[in-house]
């Protein structure tokens, strides 16, 4: 895995790396390191080292040697492929790639069988993969096919060429029709498995719209200025409103049985790598959020 360190405040590699790999316990992080499986700018460090902006992070993981991930054919929803990215539609409950306890059944795994070749930057556990989703977020994914695409679109999602936009369903009904929530996202304190709104996490962005209100919840875009991960998950939760069906965010009841948040990965715009035209790509809301819309009685 490669990771490109923005403008911070010095801080510890250690620190830096426990917000970032969310999927990873601070021993674990601390062993990589430990084992020289974790480089800046090509050189091996200690824990200690002081990151201040602009490295180059290289972590290579235990079981990320001598390991094939096997094509699996697998239901794929592709809306649009040719030979640089192919841009697919993600099932609710569909892992992307494969992890620790997930090597069968992900988006990796479909993708292998479907079109063989992917961009091979991070490694064997994420071929191709430049952003991901949640297991329980659907909707729009661009994947690349090969490095330069990878390359490309990995700069687009970080100086915001390439935009995205969401669908979500929030308990209670929020009164102002647009807003912009802030607050820097790293992993939370009390729950690592959770991240949160902390001090010395990274800025987050996020726009939402109000597209319709009923009587106990709320229909809403939102638009990503920033990509943490939880992101939206977090910041609606700290605004009141949390997402609906999210188990790991909020306790309230869920009436409509959907398994997940209620979250849609709507539309991805981003230039091609190749051609250099911008494009549009649109996931179709999926059937269960369509369903509680029209059983809360939605007008459009």
């Amino acid at each position: 895995m490669i990771l490109t360190v923005e403008e911070i405040s010095p801080r510890r590699l250690d620190v830096y790396l426990n917000n970032c790999l969310a999927d990873k316990s601070r021993s674990h992080i601390q062993k990589l390191i430990a084992d020289g499986r974790v480089t800046v700018d090509g050189k091996n460090v200690k824990a200690s080292f002081k990151l201040t902006g602009g490295e180059t992070i290289c972590v290579e993981d235990f079981d990320a040697e001598d390991v094939e991930y096997l094509p699996e054919d697998l239901p794929l929803d592709v809306l649009y492929e040719d030979a640089a990215i192919i841009v697919v539609n993600k099932a609710r409950g569909m892992t992307v790639h494969p992890a620790d306890t997930v090597k069968r059944g992900t988006l990796v795994n479909a993708l292998l069988y479907h079109c063989k070749d992917l961009s091979g930057i991070n490694g064997v556990k994420r071929p191709g993969i430049v952003h991901r989703l949640d297991k329980d977020t659907s909707g729009v994914m661009v994947v690349a096919k090969t490095d330069a695409a990878h390359v490309s679109l990995a700069v687009q999602i970080k100086d915001k060429i390439a935009t995205r936009t969401y669908l979500a369903i929030v308990h209670g009904v929020i009164a102002d029709n647009a807003g912009i929530i802030t607050g820097a996202i790293g992993r939370d304190k009390l729950d690592r498995k959770k991240m949160a709104i902390v001090p010395d996490g990274k800025p987050a962005v996020t726009e939402f719209k109000v597209l319709e209100r009923f009587e106990h919840f709320t229909y809403v875009e939102c638009k990503l200025q920033t990509g943490r991960t939880h992101q939206i998950r977090v910041h609606m939760t700290a605004i009141g409103h949390p997402l609906l069906g999210d188990t790991k965010y909020t306790a309230r009841k869920n009436p409509f049985g959907i398994s997940g948040q209620a979250l849609h990965s709507h539309t991805l715009s981003l230039i091609h790598p190749t051609t250099r035209e911008r494009m549009t790509f649109t996931a179709p809301l999926p059937d269960d959020m369509t369903g509680i819309l029209k059983e809360l009685g939605i007008r459009n």
